[in-house]
């Protein structure tokens, strides 16, 4: 049977650890070639490059392009980037931070820098993908979100905030780019372990990880591997009329508190 993404190319943002490295791992095995585009090149857990680890385990093609999603110079390099594979068919925007907050000790600052990653990038990295895609035929742009782009938390407040701007920018560029041919998605992913939860906002390995798991219908945190799942569906035809939708992958977390 044909690989799920064969002669397609993704670039995704934040590559190089977490969701997105297991997304480049998961598009790779199924036939796409990846520009893996982030801050940094080496994992934050540890281990080979993931441009590297796609190469050395797969049929496809990768290569590494450093990028600040605040940047918009930095996204359009990175989409350009995949011309050498053909031009882009799939954007995902993973790049994202994340941290617990006091709301009145919050920063100006701060605020920026947050949006600037988990929102502006999104956007203009949307914007550029789209720009090639129109080109080439149409394609997928999967966006990372949150449960925290669904439900508004206290302690998050201003993550919060991006990730529902993820999920209305979702909604409103799918209504844009669909004539394009292009669909737009998000995934809104639960407790994953990534360095996220273990160290940013320790909450795996942490005494509130049980409490997290008594409201947590499958039983278990998530893993990368579970998010880059159904970010492989959103990406491949078997999604080809799915499109200004959301996708929970929490454990059932969300809705059965």
């Amino acid at each position: 049977m044909e690989d799920m993404l064969a002669d397609k190319a993704a670039v995704i943002t934040g590559a190089s650890s977490g969701n997105g490295r297991a997304t480049a791992m998961a598009f790779a095995h199924e036939g796409a070639d990846i520009v893996v585009a982030d801050i940094r090149e080496e994992p934050r857990e540890g281990g080979t490059p993931t441009h590297e680890k796609v190469q050395e385990e797969t049929d496809a093609e990768a290569t590494f392009v450093e990028c600040d999603v605040s940047n918009t110079d930095d996204l359009k390099n990175a989409v350009e980037a995949a011309e050498e594979f053909g031009g882009v068919d799939v954007m995902v925007n993973n790049a994202g931070i994340f941290r617990s907050e006091a709301f009145a000790d919050v920063t100006e600052d701060q605020f920026d820098q947050m949006f600037d990653v988990n929102v502006k990038g999104v956007f203009f990295g949307t914007q550029a993908a789209a720009a090639r895609m129109r080109e080439n035929g149409g394609g997928s742009i999967i966006n990372l979100s949150s449960v925290a782009g669904l439900e508004g938390s206290g302690d998050y407040v201003t993550y919060c905030g991006t990730k529902g701007a993820v999920r209305m920018l979702t909604y409103a560029t799918a209504s844009a780019l669909g004539g394009d041919g292009i669909r737009v998605n998000a995934i809104h992913p639960g407790l994953i372990e990534t360095k996220m939860t273990t160290e940013d906002v320790p909450i795996i390995g942490s005494e509130s990880e049980e409490q997290f798991m008594k409201q947590i219908p499958a039983g278990r945190s998530g893993q990368p591997e579970d998010v880059a799942d159904v970010a492989l569906y959103l990406a491949s035809d078997l999604s080809d009329y799915v499109t200004a939708e959301s996708i929970v992958v929490d454990g059932g977390l969300s809705n059965t508190q």
